[in-house]
């Protein structure tokens, strides 16, 4: 069966950036937009929320938006994503119920991100359009207990004939036809976005995703802060063996865009070690769709080989 996605999504490529929270503004978005695939501005800080009007300058391709629910700043956020011409949804750290009826009313898709068979069961009853399913190895709010994307995803493709957008762990052509195989219909990505041309970020915080190994993030769990998959740095060590995070993320700003890397705590997924070289988001894009297909038949060819 073809993606449903590039349909729903209003796109020609079924690949969806991660709403990364200061990063994923309207200079990332554009560029993923203008490239086919689904661009996506976050709305949890007051930049991101002007973003979703000055994106319009840079594409006039389709471009999505992200409420991360937890964060308790959707007041209104229905009629400002309305305003701004956004069709397309994204809902992520809470309860689906909260807002799936009232974006549905507004006209808009909406795709709800999942981590756990329990989060995937209340956003289907929920009624969202489709799921991101994203296991553990992604970025960002963890579940300390989640599964592996390649555990939970295909635990999730068998439960719903929802469209999947499968994240956590993708970063190129092999990694999404493995999302393919697995059930998905689309893949997201953040840390690959993240090392790239366009995004924001300062060099410092790109070279270290470069650089990286498989060792290279860490789980922590500070009272008071949600866990988190981050870049392994001696302050992010020191904070997963202690609980003590400091001042948490109040410097995440020098962090990001002024190369401190030592400063706050920096959202990252494994598959940062996968990643060499910063590229164009156009040639990212390209290389995974095009590069998809070669990596199913080359699976193939192995399996064939290996029956012959």
């Amino acid at each position: 069966m073809p993606s449903r996605l590039p349909q729903l999504l209003g796109v020609e490529i079924p690949i969806v950036q991660a709403p990364m929270t200061f990063i994923a503004g309207a200079q990332l978005a554009a560029a993923v937009s203008e490239a086919g695939a689904l661009g996506i501005i976050e709305t949890a800080s007051p930049q991101g929320r002007e973003d979703l009007k000055r994106v319009r300058d840079l594409t006039d391709k389709p471009v999505g938006a992200n409420i991360a629910i937890t964060m308790k700043q959707y007041d209104g956020i229905v009629d400002v994503l309305h305003d701004a011409g956004i069709t397309t949804v994204t809902t992520s750290a809470g309860d689906p119920m909260l807002l799936t009826g009232h974006l549905h009313e507004a006209g808009m898709t909406v795709l709800h991100v999942v981590g756990t068979l329990r989060a995937a069961q209340k956003a289907i009853d929920a009624g969202v359009d489709g799921l991101v399913v994203e296991g553990v190895e992604g970025g960002g709010f963890k579940n300390r207990l989640g599964a592996s994307t390649m555990v939970l995803l295909p635990h999730v493709a068998a439960m719903t004939d929802l469209p999947i957008v499968s994240a956590g762990g993708i970063c190129d052509a092999t990694s999404m036809a493995a999302a393919f195989v697995l059930g998905a219909e689309g893949v997201q990505m953040g840390t690959r976005m993240l090392a790239s041309t366009e995004s924001p970020v300062h060099q410092a915080f790109k070279d270290a995703v470069v650089s990286n190994d498989d060792l290279g993030t860490v789980l922590i769990s500070p009272p008071g802060m949600p866990t988190m998959r981050v870049l392994r740095t001696e302050r992010a060590v020191a904070t997963a063996a202690t609980d003590d995070a400091g001042d948490g993320l109040a410097r995440v700003m020098d962090l990001y865009f002024h190369g401190d890397l030592e400063a706050s705590f920096a959202n990252l997924g494994q598959v940062s070690s996968r990643i060499t070289e910063i590229q164009p988001v156009a040639s990212i894009i390209r290389e995974m769709w095009e590069g998809a297909q070669a990596a199913l038949d080359a699976g193939s060819a192995r399996l064939s080989k290996e029956l012959a």
